[in-house]
């Protein structure tokens, strides 16, 4: 496993990390012991970064990393976990220090750490990133010792755009592959010319770039990819990235021409990792096997020019007018 350094943190943390959103939930069935597999397996594939939220199972993701790493023999890994999607109505006034200090002081009791190693505003609203006191919040649970740094998930170009004029600021988590290539042009630029660490979210396209999935695939009804499709329960970009079922599948295939030997969900994580400015990748995992091949993109050799040349003409042709302009 390749190490890459976490922004002005100095960290080096594994390319590819552990994304924890599916063995919370939202994911269909996932057992606490796949769940706990999949985690040991990343770790023991030299996984040095976990990523997951408080809402993931209602904190079930967090209190599960919490017992693998009780038991874990190696080095412990940064962990990364979000705050804000919990308020009721999630409203940018609810980004107050009262409020994310509770959120807080609550992942540190289900992750059972004092002082956590990152803490991300949870894609909250527009507005937040025009609340200079939400940031002044943050920087106060740093100063009293809860919170090593803190960082944003957005949902936008835009919204990455603007935290980084937060001199404060230690990352950014974005949407970012093959069906979700705007950060490149300018996002990824200006994030690493400041130092701050990206971190990927749905590198996959929820799965869509495993090549696994076909129009005959069903979805369990707690799964986001059978309930969420048109953003029914959160922003449509976070399932499928936004991308048309059907359109996708087409895409999928024209892809898979450009393989070579690689799985697909391998040759999808080192197209992320071809990009330098990018600190870590999250895939998810349900099981001990999905883990350690997410965790072997590392070992993949670079994609050649051609390949990375083709891939961006597939999107600008086929998915582009379905979703650059709307993140």
């Amino acid at each position: 496993m390749k190490n890459r350094v976490f922004g002005k943190t100095g960290v080096a943390v594994s390319e590819v990390g552990f994304g924890a959103w599916a063995i919370g939930g939202s994911w269909g069935e996932v057992s606490d012991q796949d769940a706990r597999a999949a985690l040991e397996a990343a770790l023991a594939a030299g996984t040095s970064f976990i990523d997951t939220a408080d809402v993931y199972g209602d904190g079930r993701s967090e209190r599960l990393i919490a017992e693998v790493l009780k038991t874990h023999q190696g080095p412990r890994p940064y962990v990364a976990t979000k705050a804000g999607r919990r308020l009721n109505p999630h409203v940018a006034a609810g980004y107050d220090f009262d409020n994310l200090a509770a959120f807080v002081d609550r992942s540190r009791a289900n992750l059972d750490m004092d002082c956590l190693d990152l803490v991300q505003l949870h894609c909250p609203p527009t507005e937040v990133f025009y609340r200079p006191q939400t940031f002044d919040a943050l920087q106060k649970l740093v100063d009293l010792g809860r919170i090593k740094a803190w960082g944003v998930s957005v949902e936008k170009v835009e919204e990455g755009l603007k935290a980084l004029e937060y001199p404060g600021l230690t990352s950014v988590q974005i949407i970012y592959n093959i069906f979700r290539q705007r950060p490149a042009a300018l996002f990824l630029r200006e994030a690493q010319a400041r130092h701050v660490a990206v971190i990927v979210r749905v590198p996959l396209a929820s799965g869509l770039l495993t090549g696994k999935m076909s129009a005959a695939t069903t979805f369990a009804a707690d799964d986001h990819r059978a309930f969420n499709r048109e953003g029914q329960a959160f922003d449509k970009g976070e399932t499928f990235s936004g991308v048309p079922y059907d359109l996708a599948l087409q895409a999928v295939e024209e892809i898979r021409a450009l393989l070579g030997d690689a799985p697909m969900a391998q040759f999808a994580l080192r197209w992320i990792l071809m990009e330098a400015a990018v600190s870590v990748v999250i895939p998810g995992a349900r099981n001990a096997e999905q883990a350690r091949g997410n965790a072997a993109a590392s070992d993949l050799a670079a994609l050649p020019a051609e390949t990375m040349a083709a891939l961006r003409e597939i999107y600008t042709h086929r998915i582009a007018p379905h979703v650059h302009q709307l993140w």
